[in-house]
């Protein structure tokens, strides 16, 4: 893959399907419109799209890993349909004070912390410099600012109602993942 470095890093909910608040289900997946679209456009690109998402659902015992698994062989289907997919599927099934003991950890993996992004930059030759975060949430952007990267806030999910606390890490501020991947296009041109 000849991508000098560039990595495209996506939240999921909120960003890519609409969220449903602990996505339990791969019947409960919906794509937001135009982000199928997005995503084939950075893949046009021949850039790698990771998903990076926090699934706390694990460590509160209402999702197992093979299920989250089957949400994100869903999720392909449904882009792949679109002619678009994803490269690898990052989680953090963690949360501090979860019900799994297993999963109830202080990890370097939840972000803002940027465990799913080093990984990334690991196995695929990422440069953080180079490389574009793009979520509804603080964060995400957070997550993003913190190694170096460009960081997009969408308005989809709770982009709105993260807005003004998210502003100060955020580059951009833009409706949904589509117009960010314009800006993307346009920045790499």
């Amino acid at each position: 893959m000849s991508n000098n470095g560039v990595g495209i890093f996506l939240d999921r909910d909120g960003t890519i399907n609409k969220d449903v608040n602990y996505l339990t289900s791969a019947d409960q997946l919906s794509l937001i419109p135009r982000s199928a679209e997005a995503i084939n456009k950075f893949n046009s690109m021949d850039i790698p799209v990771f998903v990076v998402t926090n699934q706390s659902a694990i460590a509160h015992e209402l999702l197992t890993e093979n299920q989250l698994h089957e949400i994100h062989d869903s999720l392909q289907a449904m882009l792949k349909k679109e002619n678009a997919f994803i490269t690898h599927f990052y989680y953090c099934p963690h949360f501090l004070t979860g019900l799994e003991n297993n999963y109830s950890i202080d990890c370097n993996c939840r972000k803002p912390k940027s465990g799913m992004l080093e990984k990334a930059k690991l196995d695929y030759g990422i440069e953080f410099t180079s490389s574009f975060m793009v979520g509804d949430k603080l964060i995400d952007v957070q997550t993003g600012a913190n190694v170096g990267m460009k960081s997009f806030l969408v308005e989809t999910g709770y982009g709105l109602k993260h807005k003004s606390e998210a502003a100060p890490f955020a580059n951009y501020i833009v409706e949904d993942l589509f117009e960010a991947s314009t800006i993307i296009e346009k920045l790499l041109s």
